[in-house]
């Protein structure tokens, strides 16, 4: 598969140059260094005993045969550890009556996930732990599990935890009417249902489970021998995990070491603290000797946090001209069994995007997490910008339909215009910059909007077996996780900062230290063609430091594309400072005013000479300290954290030609366009495989992946062989461009790229398939789009339900218990 882009203009600047990364070096000669990699003497390793049951009590557990095992150092529950009333921290609570259940780190009485930890065998190698723990015997008495949402907050149902009185969590409601941002939404509704030149559309879609699949399965060792504990963690946030290491456990954090080596991939699924993570240090600590957690790949999918999991209601109304007029959102998240780090908070970040690029005058959002027996969810790439992108993209298609409309025009109608920016949304969020115009023009061009529109009409003309369908999703995101302000305001337990260092060495060589902790996204390249153009020295003098809290030890690490457009600008701000304290040492070495100086291209000079100095220069002069300033310190070392004042607000269109057999239910992607704007763009090679990375996940999740469950709460997808991930062979190449109008909210003009694709492909893709269909009678199809969902959808329309299903071409077997054969499409309110 191949990514194909405009290509840039030739740039005298790093930032803009399509450089290869500096980190692949390591990871494509086998030199990276993974968690799993590290070994301290005399390490210890954990296996964790799961639970195979959803929802049960713990009669008895044996462990007597497990702890006679060879090798086998101590077999540890709760009890035995001390921790039954620790519990993991939960960081972001909707409302002050939220009802919130402890997480224990091993459960002790009730168990309420299938793969959730009863106890721990720590060995002397791996293997022992793992055959030791099938030793372990455990009496369970079975509950019943608690698996549908709807059901979950019906009167009469059965409790996940009794103690809390409900199974909900919260219901958090933002209505633009009483906020001040917009008018009332009722009023909006009632005027639509009242008049006869208003429609209105109401509509349920689901957003499957998914789980993030991460390369890299999760990992720590932890080595309590030396003056600080060290941590080691496969971790998208080695700062966050140091901190909720001390509220957790009650370690002192300056005693506290962690350290995010090569982190094989996050999407969200490492940006949790874990139950085994705790556990490593409390073994760690009773044992006095380092202990290995390295989970296996079936592990992972059973017990990691999984992402996504809505119903969602929506109703959208609009004048019959196409004018929308208000928008209501109800939705149910599937929080599983206990609430994830920032997990109920997932659903909040859509919120502010559900009116999307549209001027809606009235909006109003109602969420309700809800607890059942399954895996926590969380954050996963995206979290609650996708699903509130396929809600409204969705939405507008149907609107569009009923209205007799081109979907694009429809679009074009109510989106603002270029013009209009800063425009202040209905939600109160300012989009600073944006061009939805020149992307979409320039996306349908290469597409071929018009000629796969004639196709579309002859295909249906001739009754062709392969139909083919035109997905659209126009979109905009927030991304750059912060204000701290903003972040205050919605209960978030943290910051939004970022912190950054500028060390200048006495060679004139650069140290940056970042308190963003990369895992693929190549930070090392694209802060060293920052730093290379902020400073004027060459891009391979430039060494980017991260991920270890020794080293690096003010930070609020990566997530929600906030490495560049937060963690980027702090270090604007930090090289900022080291040209002005230089400044004042050339000048003293010049004897020149320092107004008369000049900075450029690294090179101090005084203006109308050639009298001049390096900044590396400068760098060697102070490290002597023969010669400075009398009221400075001999050091150009510089620190800056950094808090913005607004998100950033990428946008794009994205285009997708879907051909479908009208016979098997056979989905093909034919072609995938796409056309973002990600603000200026510090290296298009990193934009392009950000971009390229996010559609394979955005696409997989329409085509593709589902987490599913039997009933009784069992995991049915629990290897990839069940859980179905996509392959190159799967995809087609991708026609990828990039626009850009610049941010106004930083200094360098940049918006968020690593969430993008995925955020946008979803509603494309099945938007394209239900397109192809809807002449057929077909109106909506779950997700992922199998051949088996999509043949059931074809013939629920024709009115048969009772032929022989088709085998899935897709994903034998997935997803097949969640489906109604009399109502394939799901619910249509």
């Amino acid at each position: 598969m191949t990514v194909t882009e405009q290509t840039p203009a030739p740039t005298t600047t790093e930032v803009g140059r399509a450089r290869t990364r500096k980190e692949d070096a390591r990871l494509i000669t086998g030199r990276s260094r993974y968690t799993d990699s590290i070994t301290p003497h005399g390490t210890l390793h954990m296996h964790v005993v799961r639970s195979p049951l959803a929802h049960a009590t713990i009669a008895s557990l044996d462990k007597t045969a497990a702890e006679q095992s060879p090798g086998v150092i101590g077999v540890y529950t709760a009890a035995d550890l001390g921790v039954e009333a620790v519990g993991l921290p939960h960081v972001w609570p909707l409302t002050p009556d939220e009802k919130a259940p402890q997480r224990p780190l091993l459960a002790s009485r009730t168990v309420h996930f299938a793969g959730e930890g009863v106890a721990v065998v720590v060995a002397r190698d791996a293997a022992t732990a793992r055959d030791a723990a099938d030793l372990v015997e455990i009496d369970y008495e079975p509950l019943e599990p608690v698996l549908d949402m709807e059901a979950a907050v019906a009167d009469g149902a059965t409790l996940v935890h009794p103690d809390l009185g409900t199974n909900k969590n919260a219901t958090w409601v933002f209505d633009s009417g009483a906020a001040g941002t917009g008018g009332s939404l009722d009023e909006a509704l009632a005027a639509a249902e009242a008049d006869p030149d208003s429609i209105v559309v109401k509509r349920r879609f689901l957003q499957q489970r998914l789980i993030p699949a991460f390369m890299e399965p999760r990992s720590v060792v932890c080595d309590p021998t030396g003056e600080q504990m060290t941590l080691w963690a496969a971790t998208q946030v080695p700062h966050i995990l140091r901190t909720m290491t001390t509220v957790t456990l009650g370690v002192p954090e300056s005693k506290i070491r962690v350290i995010a080596p090569d982190v094989g991939g996050g999407f969200g699924g490492k940006l949790a603290v874990v139950p085994e993570e705790m556990l490593c240090v409390v073994l760690a600590q009773k044992t006095g000797k380092p202990v290995k957690w390295t989970e296996t790949r079936s592990e992972s999918l059973l017990a990691a946090h999984h992402g996504r999991d809505q119903i969602q209601d929506i109703t959208i109304t609009a004048k019959r001209d196409g004018t929308v007029t208000g928008l209501d959102v109800h939705l149910l998240a599937d929080m599983g069994a206990y609430l994830d780090l920032v997990g109920s908070g997932v659903p909040v970040l859509g919120a502010f995007m559900f009116n999307a690029i549209y001027k809606f005058p009235a909006l109003k959002f109602t969420c309700t997490p809800v607890f059942t027996t399954k895996t926590p969810t969380g954050a996963y790439r995206g979290a609650g910008r996708p699903e509130a992108t396929f809600a409204i993209e969705r939405i507008m298609d149907e609107l569009a339909v009923e209205l007799g409309r081109d979907p694009m025009d429809l679009r074009r109608q109510n989106w603002i215009t270029h013009g209009e920016f800063p425009f202040t949304t209905v939600v109160g969020l300012t989009y600073d910059s944006g061009n939805y115009e020149q992307a979409t023009d320039q996306a349908m061009a290469t597409f071929d909007y018009a000629g796969l529109r004639h196709e579309q009409e002859e295909r249906r003309r001739s009754g062709d077996r392969i139909q083919l369908g035109i997905g659209i999703s126009t979109f905009t995101e927030m991304c750059g996780l912060a204000p701290s302000r903003v972040l205050g305001s919605l209960a978030y337990g943290a910051g939004g900062w970022e912190a950054a260092s500028i060390r200048m060495l006495a060679t004139g060589k650069v140290e940056v230290i970042t308190g963003a902790s990369g895992h693929g996204q190549g930070h090392e390249t694209a802060f060293s063609q920052i730093v290379a153009d902020q400073l004027g020295v060459p891009y391979e003098d430039v060494e980017v430091l991260h991920g270890d809290t020794q080293v690096s030890p003010k930070g609020l690490d990566t997530y929600g594309s906030r490495s560049l457009v937060v963690g980027g600008i702090a270090i604007v701000k930090a090289a900022e400072k080291v040209v002005v304290k230089a400044k004042k040492i050339a000048a003293h070495l010049l004897e020149a005013s320092e107004d008369d100086l000049e900075f450029s291209d690294g090179n101090f000079t005084v203006r109308g000479t050639d009298k001049g100095k390096s900044i590396q220069e400068i760098a060697f002069a102070a490290f002597m300290a023969h010669d400075y300033p009398e009221d400075m310190e001999p050091s150009l070392d510089s620190d800056a954290v950094y808090d913005p004042e607004n998100f950033s607000f990428p946008h794009g269109t994205h285009l997708a030609a879907m051909e479908v057999d009208t016979e098997t239910g056979q989905v093909r992607l034919r072609r995938y366009v796409c056309v973002d704007d990600v603000g200026t763009v510090v290296n298009p090679l990193i934009v392009e495989g950000q971009v390229h990375g996010g559609l394979a996940q955005g696409i997989a999740q329409a085509l593709f992946e589902e987490a599913t469950y039997d009933d009784q709460g069992t995991l049915v997808t629990g290897t990839l062989v069940d859980y179905t991930l996509p392959s190159a062979a799967d995809l087609p190449s991708f026609d990828t461009a990039i626009v850009s109008t610049p941010a106004t909210s930083n200094p360098l003009g940049v918006k968020g790229v690593g969430e993008a694709g995925t955020i946008a492909s979803t509603p494309a893709i099945v938007n394209g398939v239900i397109d192809a269909l809807r002449h057929l009678g077909v109106t909506n199809v779950e997700m992922p789009t199998t051949s088996q969902r999509v043949w059931r959808a074809i013939q629920a329309a024709k009115g048969n339900t009772t032929q022989e299903t088709p085998t899935d071409v897709h994903s034998p077997g997935a997803g097949l218990g969640s489906i109604d054969p009399n109502n394939p499409q799901g619910e249509v309110l």
